[in-house]
């Protein structure tokens, strides 16, 4: 159907795209669990669609393409956030076995599904190597969204990744009541740790101190709205992963994420201090051991 849009994928994030493009123009959605929302559509009709905005897990992205996607022309905008841990690949890599670069975009920027669902205004970046597929998916985004166009896809990814790892960290940092001292600390030196990651994988500096880095990361690390953040609240506690997870009923890309940015830290010797320990807290270390190790170093 050209000109059409559709979302896949009906999580809150997915569900407030589908808001906010509804604004414009009808946009479709769906989801593997039919649900009860406006122009929800089987995957047959929404993959019919010219635009799609994929909003499932990062780690079920790889699979998801191979089971259900065929390339047809269509133009995609990425909206999941993550690095998939199974093999250290970023997104942009995983979407290039299946759609060619220009055809596709990677969403980015501060944006609380529940603020979006309501119309509150806000900023995002749509990353990717077409202006032109830019200028396409920007007509489609409603006033109260303010869209920006960035190049470097890589350093989008990487932000998006590890912006929740981060507030993993400062959930666990309020959740300990180390103080704000502490907390604006390790958000700062989380942004250069954020920065120096990748920069290695050929990140842009730049792309660290707007919307996709500073701008995301100091929302997702500051807040409960963020279920990243929410997890570290949990660990402080001492409370078992699962049953964190079970408390937020919804994905937390950062677990999954500590454990690519860990792996793919130690095979290129990049320095990473909170997301390690970040990662060593969730395999069951004592978060006061892991502050104590990382005011040592």
């Amino acid at each position: 159907m050209a000109g059409s849009i559709a979302v896949i994928g009906a999580g809150k994030w997915g569900q407030a795209l589908h808001f906010a493009l509804n604004q414009k123009q009808d946009s479709f959605i769906t989801s593997r669990t039919p649900k009860v929302i406006n122009n929800f559509v089987d995957l047959k009709t929404a993959m019919e669609c010219e635009y799609l905005v994929i909003a499932i897990p990062a780690q079920e992205i790889r699979n998801w393409l191979k089971e259900n996607f065929v390339f047809n022309g269509q133009k995609i905008l990425v909206a999941s956030k993550g690095i998939e841990a199974s093999s250290g690949k970023f997104l942009n890599e995983i979407y290039a076995d299946f759609v060619p670069e220009d055809n596709v975009g990677f969403i980015s920027g501060p944006s609380f599904a529940a603020e979006v669902i309501q119309g509150l205004p806000c900023a995002l970046v749509i990353n990717s190597t077409s202006k032109k597929l830019y200028d396409e998916f920007a007509v489609f985004f409603p006033t109260f969204i303010k869209t920006y166009y960035s190049e470097d896809v890589i350093g989008a990814e990487v932000a998006g990744a590890y912006k929740n790892v981060l507030a993993i960290a400062s959930g666990i940092c309020e959740g300990l009541y180390l103080g704000k001292n502490a907390q604006a600390s390790l958000i700062a030196r989380g942004l250069v740790e954020m920065e120096r990651f990748g920069n290695y994988f050929g990140a842009e500096t730049s792309s660290f101190l707007v919307l996709s880095g500073a701008g995301d990361l100091f929302l997702t690390a500051s807040s409960t709205m963020s279920r990243n953040y929410r997890v570290g609240l949990g660990l402080a506690q001492n409370k078992p992963i699962d049953d964190i997870l079970k408390d937020i009923g919804e994905v937390a890309e950062g677990i999954k994420t500590a454990d690519a940015i860990y792996n793919l830290s130690n095979e290129h010797d990049i320095y990473t201090p909170i997301a390690k320990e970040v990662k060593l807290i969730l395999d069951g270390k004592s978060p006061k051991d892991s502050l104590r190790d990382l005011l040592k170093h």
